[in-house]
């Protein structure tokens, strides 16, 4: 067994037998830099969250995780800090891609749309206003930059770099997963705005969902109650640690000794009544 990734969330391990673990730790990230403190909680709600859709999608399109168990894994994980936070996976040939899932006009996708300009190949018949839901789903994905930020391109780009069959399928069970979890998701209290997601092949060359799904780290959740077209909804994520941080303007700044103790605790509710909505 070795760690062959440290990200700014999770840690990863190879069983080198066709398995990997996965740990989520409590680490939090905000403008690309990792923070010098802990959300309590953080790694099981985002590990509990993935394994509810996990299991919701299964229908749709298979998926890495093999159990969240620990006593089903190696030895080294079975220990109390491991619970609630860890999953096995089958290891997988990663498509390099991510596939943004976009439900609402947001973002950088309404800033092209205030220019009038398309926005990676997608055009918009209709008026819109901010944050207003749009007539379908629209998928975009982004490239794995090996250095920098991951680069936005076009459906087009993708199908022609992974092949028209690959990239159709891709894009079919992006929009499906979406769809269904936006329906699961609405009936409590929340509004997925837009998500990614992560596919792999197994050794057959078989679709397979993997890394995180439809976490509030991956998703922009909207709180139904409070959601209002023509405004920026609150979002059940990191907001609290985002807004102190541009407040105090350390957005990005690598050398933050420490964050408020009332803030990591707003931070560590959200994401704690985000689960509890969403898995009961």
């Amino acid at each position: 067994m070795k760690k062959i990734i440290s990200g700014k969330v999770r840690e990863v391990y190879d069983l080198e037998d066709g398995r990997m673990v996965i740990v989520t730790t409590d680490r939090i990230s905000a403008f690309d830099v990792i923070l010098p403190v802990d959300i309590p909680g953080k790694g099981k709600v985002l590990n509990a969250v993935s394994e509810k859709w996990f299991d919701l999608t299964k229908d749709i399109c298979k998926n890495h995780l093999i159990s969240s168990d620990t006593t089903d894994m190696p030895a080294e994980f079975q220990k109390p800090e491991f619970e609630g936070r860890t999953m096995l996976v089958k290891k997988l040939k990663m498509v390099p891609y991510e596939v943004i899932v976009r439900g609402y006009m947001f973002g950088s996708m309404y800033e092209a749309y205030k220019k009038g300009e398309p926005f990676l190949g997608h055009s918009f018949d209709k008026e819109y206003q901010e944050a207003e839901k749009l007539a379908e789903p629209i998928c975009t994905p982004s490239t794995k930059a090996k250095e920098g930020h991951d680069i936005n391109v076009t459906l087009d780009y993708m199908k022609k770099d992974l092949g028209e069959e690959l990239g159709t399928k891709i894009e079919k069970a992006a929009l499906a997963i979406y769809k269904k979890c936006y329906d699961y998701a609405n009936e409590r209290g929340i509004i997925i705005a837009d998500t990614k997601f992560e596919f792999g092949l197994d050794e057959n060359g078989e679709l397979i969902l993997a890394d995180e799904v439809l976490t509030p780290d991956s998703s922009r959740f909207w709180n139904k109650d409070a959601y209002k077209v023509g405004t920026s909804p609150a979002s059940y994520d990191k907001q609290f640690v985002r807004d102190w941080l541009k407040a105090n303007n350390l957005a990005g700044d690598p050398n933050i000794k420490e964050i408020p103790a009332e803030i990591v605790k707003k931070t560590a509710d959200l994401y704690a009544e985000c689960q509890k909505k969403i898995c009961g």
